[in-house]
């Protein structure tokens, strides 16, 4: 059955991926200096715990900058970023200003932009403002970056789950970014492919420079895997890593920035093949929403006919129910994720096989395709 096989690919990618690996003991990359960028627009949820934890890492190199950039926000991000930062000499603020008439910047482009006019720093770092550091995650990231000769060092956080929303499609959703995880490809120099996480990106400046940085992504909706694709293109480094242990990530507060996220990001993450998008959501649905939509069903049909082969539905829909579960339990064993309202995952299901046919809708027409309720659309 297709969940057993995705059970399968999912013990064999993981347990050849490679994870980030704490220096040894002092090191401190003393002849080095790095600028943490934290792109925020409306982030007063996050804003402040994200500086904090940044601001308590155990120290990258001597010389280093924590840039929070302020994308016009309508909340009070710029003064809870500050309260958190208690006057903590690594800490700037930025605002970024307006964009340039007649541009297309979408999503955190333009304050990524902003951050880095100027850069006089031998690394840069763009970590969101939902991601929580380890203290030594910094540290940790550039010595390896630095070590491995890496032009763009990128790190997979491990997923968070609060609201019912998130626990209904984030575990399903991990589970497919799992097995769509081209982790050995993405490493290997001479394959073309290329694959990044957004939250955590540090690159060599100079690379970063080389490709033109975000001005030359401005327009593009996942602009890491642009940025990924044209650091391979030059024939630049790029490493990927899992950060499970370093980094955390919680991409929604309710269903509304779910729905909106999903939707803005599904037919791009499948390279906006519509075919590939709208089978995807299906074999979702499928897979997780009809084994429990046949239970009652079978069950019914069981007892009303004796048959043994009357029972072939039912026993169908159990196994493939129990086959969800062990995902899950295999989910915990691998990245600690509870089993919270692991029943549920039928309606996950329903919500996900809604999700594409809807980002297909929203990205090809334009209507409602927003980022954090800005619109994606091209000016004009």
């Amino acid at each position: 059955m297709g969940l057993a096989v995705m059970l399968a690919l999912l013990e064999r990618t993981f347990a050849a991926a490679p994870s980030l690996q704490a220096p040894p003991a002092g090191v401190c990359q003393a002849d080095t200096s790095c600028t943490v960028v934290v792109p925020a627009y409306n982030e007063a949820d996050n804003i402040a715990d994200c500086v904090r934890a940044l601001l308590a890492s155990e120290s990258p190199c001597q010389r280093w900058t924590l840039v929070v950039v302020d994308d016009d926000s309508g909340d009070a991000t710029a003064d809870l970023a500050q309260a958190a930062a208690a006057g903590d000499p690594h800490f700037v603020l930025l605002q970024a200003g307006p964009r340039p008439p007649g541009e297309r910047w979408v999503g955190k482009n333009w304050a990524c932009h902003r951050a880095c006019q100027g850069l006089d720093s031998d690394w840069v770092a763009f970590i969101d403002a939902d991601v929580r550091v380890e203290p030594g995650a910094l540290r940790a990231a550039l010595a390896d970056a630095i070590a491995e000769g890496s032009d763009l060092l990128t790190l997979a956080p491990r997923l968070r789950s609060g609201c019912l929303a998130e626990w209904l499609v984030q575990p399903i959703i991990a589970s497919l970014l799992g097995l769509g995880f081209p982790i050995q490809r993405a490493n290997d120099p001479a394959d073309p492919l290329a694959f990044a996480a957004g939250p955590f990106l540090l690159f060599r400046s100079q690379a970063y420079r080389a490709i033109g940085g975000h001005a030359a992504v401005a327009g593009e909706v996942v602009e890491d895997l642009a940025l990924a694709r044209a650091i391979k293109g030059q024939g630049l480094r790029l490493r990927y890593l899992l950060g499970l242990d370093w980094l955390t990530l919680r991409m929604y507060r309710d269903f509304a920035a779910l729905w909106e996220g999903w939707t803005k990001n599904w037919l791009l993450g499948l390279d906006r093949n519509v075919p590939k998008a709208l089978a995807a959501g299906a074999l979702v649905l499928q897979l997780y929403a009809v084994p429990w939509l046949l239970l009652p069903l079978a069950l019914g049909l069981a007892v009303l006919d004796p048959a043994p082969l009357a029972y072939l539905p039912l026993l169908l829909a159990l196994l493939a129910i129990g086959l969800q579960l062990a995902i899950r339990f295999w989910s915990r064993r691998r990245f600690g994720t509870p089993l919270h309202w692991w029943w549920l995952a039928g309606i996950g299901g329903l919500v996900i096989g809604a999700i594409a046919p809807v980002s297909v809708w929203k990205t090809l027409s334009g209507r409602g395709w927003t980022w954090r309720g800005r619109s994606l659309q091209s000016p004009g």
